[in-house]
């Protein structure tokens, strides 16, 4: 059977984003009361406007977030084949918050998971920030992140796009993203703000996470979900 594993973060006003990034505001557009006097018969509806970071809830980035380029292409500029394949979940939460994750330990989660990472794979790293702190101030600044030596590991082992449950892969104390640095220099994407990778940890899976098409957007939120098959699952 095919089991669906939601890996979105809700989406609220008042949800912590990355600082500096726009907050999310969610307001009422149109009530029932006041559309049902536009029709008879007892129609109405309802609807909401959203005003949000296209980096502020789960989300991925487009290159052109963090390549200054002109030609570092946009979100609605991305193929599609970048957001939807076959993935591994690696489990890193054994590191601290603001500790940086080397190749070293990347080596012993994939030893840990008796798994196999493939070339092509689509890669996600359970940090456990997202358990430990969702909903919280300390969300935002206690997570660990990849140094170089880890951001080259994922180039390396063939990663076509990754992504971790925190507000990113980098270092939050850092003052030169090394992972997002790599991303630059080696056009891979990630998401961030995942959730429930927990559920995740040393299987196999196709993962999805389609942005919208925002047209020469830096980003997109994302439904990122896992889709777990019995054949998938095969190396456990």
């Amino acid at each position: 059977m095919t089991r669906l594993i939601d890996l979105s973060q809700e989406i609220y006003q008042g949800m912590y984003v990355y600082p500096g990034h726009l907050k999310t505001v969610i307001w009422e557009h149109h009530s029932h009361e006041e559309t049902r006097r536009n029709f008879e018969g007892g129609f109405s509806y309802q609807s909401r406007g959203l005003l949000m970071s296209d980096h502020g809830p789960t989300h991925v980035d487009a290159l052109s977030h963090l390549d200054p380029r002109p030609e570092a292409p946009s979100i609605d500029q991305m193929a599609l084949d970048l957001f939807y394949g076959p993935a591994l979940c690696l489990d890193v939460s054994f590191k601290e918050p603001q500790s940086y994750i080397g190749a070293r330990d990347l080596d012993l989660a994939l030893e840990g998971s008796r798994s196999e990472l493939r070339r092509g794979d689509i890669l996600l790293l359970y940090t456990g920030t997202y358990n430990r702190y969702h909903g919280t101030a300390a969300y935002l600044s206690q997570y660990p992140g990849l140094d170089e030596a880890g951001s080259s590991w994922l180039v390396e082992h063939g990663v076509k796009t990754f992504g971790v449950d925190a507000p990113s892969p980098d270092n939050p104390i850092s003052r030169t993203y090394p992972c997002h640095m790599m991303c630059r220099a080696h056009g891979i994407t990630h998401y961030e703000n995942l959730a429930n990778l927990e559920q995740l940890v040393g299987r196999r899976f196709i993962f999805a996470g389609f942005p919208l098409r925002i047209r020469q957007g830096t980003g997109s939120p994302v439904r990122a979900v896992a889709i777990l098959e019995d054949e998938i699952d095969d190396k456990r």
